[in-house]
């Protein structure tokens, strides 16, 4: 049997695994390039003037006329992205001189979650106008001028929680009491049919394939999962390996195609408190277009809900009861909710996130590429707890 030295992997494996697991061009591009560059340098910290110098130089790029980059800082959370705040001084076109609060989000030299900024970057714009989304302004798609892929955009007013609230990590856990719940829980379902309906022909996504109807967004969403196992695991897990059997054998037909947000929760979007308003929906790197039911498998999921005053009735998102989720969802969507298929998400999504916790977690943190190492070395524990939960379902769905 050949041994693979996965921190230093030959052009010939990483062939290989192309072959085997066929995905979208940007997928394949974004992990392969992964790959090709994990023999290099792990991540070190970056000095904020040294990361404002590079900004200068991609906006030097962009902009013609002069500018200044001010109060630059780091923001904190997250388990998957670097991110840095600074204020813009510039003449905006079609606005005038202004100073624009903004955000670089950039990759640290691997990620618990690689994904492309080109296309968080197009799927954001596409939204401009439909649902609250922060304003793109630039991407740096392969670090040409940053030293990772990044992009910069507007800084949103808001919170992700009542500032009197208490959550755990990225947001889950957060308790919204009875008023809170009643006026985000009309915005939250009518953005996410929004998503789900936006056309995706006209919506300048060229950084996405579109699957065929049938099994292929299935299909191709198994096959991003399963390479990215084989990529970054170093301790074999018979139930990943079950997992990934399961999700072939069982790949539902996909009668619809729509934008999935794939992370659409509380915690992801941010709110004014003063009047309650969704302004900004976060964290659109996994977007990819496919089966409407992998958003509702993650939003519907217990680990982002809550339970309702009575200590019994659980909580979509800590907001509403599931069935009045679901029928207020179909209602704003005019789409339907399969139950079956709903269930052959909540399976795959507890295989990506297993995937993703002692797989890619272990990698990255072993050799010293995140900026988050306590972190997603934390989440090593969690990540056999959701290798449990995969087959719980897998049971359930027998």
């Amino acid at each position: 049997m050949t041994m693979i030295d996965k921190n230093h992997p030959s052009p010939e494996w990483i062939a290989s695994l192309r072959k085997r697991f066929p995905v979208e061009r940007e997928i394949d591009h974004i992990l392969t390039r992964k790959m090709e560059r994990r023999g290099g340098v792990g991540f070190s910290p970056i000095p904020l003037p040294t990361l404002s110098a590079q900004i200068k130089t991609l906006l030097g790029k962009e902009l013609k006329e002069a500018f200044k980059i001010l109060d630059a800082r780091w923001l904190s959370g997250g388990s998957s992205k670097l991110q840095m705040a600074f204020t813009l001084d510039w003449n905006r076109p079609g606005v005038g001189r202004e100073k624009t609060p903004m955000v670089l989000r950039m990759e640290p030299a691997e990620s618990m979650v690689e994904t492309s900024r080109l296309r968080e970057y197009q799927v954001i714009k596409a939204f401009e106008g439909i649902v609250p989304v922060p304003p793109v302004f630039w991407v740096d798609a392969e670090g040409e001028h940053l030293p990772y892929p990044g992009l910069i955009y507007g800084f949103a007013q808001g919170v992700t929680k009542p500032t009197t609230a208490k959550s755990g990590v990225a947001g889950l856990g957060t308790q919204l009491d009875l008023e809170l719940r009643q006026k985000l829980a009309p915005q939250f379902i009518d953005h996410l049919g929004k998503v789900h309906t936006r056309d995706f022909t006209k919506a300048g996504l060229d950084a996405f394939d579109v699957p065929q109807l049938g099994t292929q967004a299935a299909e191709w969403a198994v096959n991003w999962w399963e390479r990215v196992w084989e990529e970054d695991s170093d301790e074999d897990s018979p139930m990943v390996r079950l997992a990934a059997i399961w999700l072939r054998e069982n790949m539902p037909v996909c009668n619809h195609l729509s934008i999935l947000h794939a992370d659409f929760r509380v915690g992801n979007f941010l709110f004014t408190e003063h009047d309650t308003r969704i302004t900004a929906w976060l964290d659109w790197e996994l977007t990819r277009i496919g089966d409407r039911h992998q958003d509702l498998a993650w939003t519907t999921s217990k680990a982002f809900g809550g339970y309702a005053e009575d200590g019994k009735t659980f909580l979509v998102g800590g907001l509403l009861p599931e069935q009045e989720f679901f029928d207020a969802y179909s209602k704003a969507s005019g789409l339907s909710v399969d139950r079956k298929t709903l269930h052959y998400y909540k399976v795959f999504n507890a295989y990506m996130m297993s995937v993703l916790t002692t797989g890619t977690g272990y990698r990255i943190a072993r050799n010293g590429k995140t900026h988050q190492d306590v972190l997603v070395t934390w989440l090593l524990g969690v990540g056999y707890m959701l290798q449990d939960e995969v087959r719980m379902l897998i049971d359930e769905a027998r």
